[in-house]
């Protein structure tokens, strides 16, 4: 049987924040866009006690949360802390499938006759991030994924909570029903309806009823409702696509402005391709107006993109293809997908954007 360890930090981003601002802690933290359009990304457990939850609008979040302290994300300084956790991870062992900088599963299967239970194991991690970043960790355990995720959330922050095989049903069956995975929006109206209220219900439930609002899925999610999940720890999770787009405070017409923006975008993907050595085969560009109305272009190219200039090019006629002259933008965003393992060496691409100046939007 699998020893299975989700880890998962305590409002991280929010966290890093306090730790790094020590007169802040204990007090509300909201970090997101600043902006009259910002988002919030991450709240501390103090603005979350006020009602603030992450993707809420920040204006909606000062509403609620007037004297918090309210900053923009530090996404570098975020991914230094991460990596000192996953180095914590892989102290234990080596098969560790991040899910985010703040988040992972680890197998410790093969690591119990080196560090006893997978309870001492995932103490010591809890420990061990503290010494080397002073933050904490929720942790779950179990004998698959599905279920140490669950746990993982079920006594936050702080929690440590450890299910054991025989101790299934106890721990799923009074749990609501949405807190299974794809259990959304429209379907959990739908299952309640029938009287589905709880894991356990769901379990028990009449398959053919389950069939006529669940399809051929009934049967997943009744395995699921049975902890039954034998997906096995993934060490590595390529991107299936890299994106970035950036929503404006003020709605932008200008063209030298929305170039800037386009080759910022632009060099920020490449180098996060680049970074996981890879290429790409497909370019969007998501152009968003005024009026909400939101445009989406892509074109898959013959051959594997890896060149600044190449892919710069290609942002720069998607844009010209997709734009409405007569609105002003209210976000832009580029990306690249199809991705599969580069086979050049880095340097051959290590070289500027062209000069705004010599690239033509119109």
């Amino acid at each position: 049987m699998r020893a299975i360890i989700h880890v998962d930090m305590d409002a991280f981003y929010a966290s890093v924040e306090q730790r790094d601002q020590p007169a802040w802690a204990g007090q509300a933290v909201i970090v997101g866009g600043t902006g009259r359009r910002g988002v919030v990304a991450a709240a501390s457990y103090e603005a979350r006690a006020l009602g603030v939850r992450s993707a809420m609008p920040t204006l909606q979040a000062r509403r609620l949360a007037p004297t918090a302290h309210y900053v923009r994300p530090r996404m570098d300084r975020y991914r230094a802390v991460s990596n000192q956790v996953f180095d914590v991870f892989r102290n234990y062992t080596p098969v560790v499938e991040g899910l985010s900088l703040d988040e992972a599963f680890l197998d410790v299967t093969g690591s119990l006759a080196l560090f006893g239970t997978r309870e001492d194991i995932g103490q010591r991690i809890v420990e061990d991030i503290r010494e080397a970043v002073d933050l904490q960790a929720s942790v779950g355990l179990a004998h698959n994924k599905f279920l140490a995720k669950l746990a993982s959330d079920a006594d936050k922050p702080a929690g440590f909570v450890s299910v054991p095989p025989d101790g299934v049903r106890r721990f799923l069956d009074p749990m609501p029903i949405g807190r299974l995975w794809g259990i959304g929006k429209k379907t959990e109206p739908k299952l309640k309806a029938l009287g589905i209220l709880t894991i356990g219900l769901l379990r028990k439930a009449d398959s053919r009823a389950l069939r006529e609002v669940l399809g051929n899925r009934a049967g997943h999610f009744q395995a699921l409702a049975r902890g039954e999940d034998d997906r096995e720890v993934q060490p590595v999770r390529p991107d299936k696509s890299i994106s970035h787009e950036q929503t404006f405070g003020d709605n932008l017409e200008d063209i030298r402005d929305l170039k800037a923006e386009l080759l910022r975008q632009a060099e920020n993907v490449m180098r996060r391709v680049r970074a996981q050595h890879l290429a790409a085969r497909t370019v969007t560009v998501k152009i968003r107006y005024s009026d909400f109305v939101t445009h989406t272009c892509s074109h898959t190219l013959a051959r594997p993109l890896d060149v600044d200039e190449v892919f710069f090019e290609e942002v720069l006629a998607l844009f010209r293809q997709g734009r409405r002259r007569r609105y002003r933008l209210r976000l832009v965003g580029v990306g690249l997908s199809n991705l599969v393992p580069r086979a050049w060496q880095d340097d051959l691409f290590d070289q500027e954007l062209p000069l705004l100046r010599e690239l033509d939007l119109r």
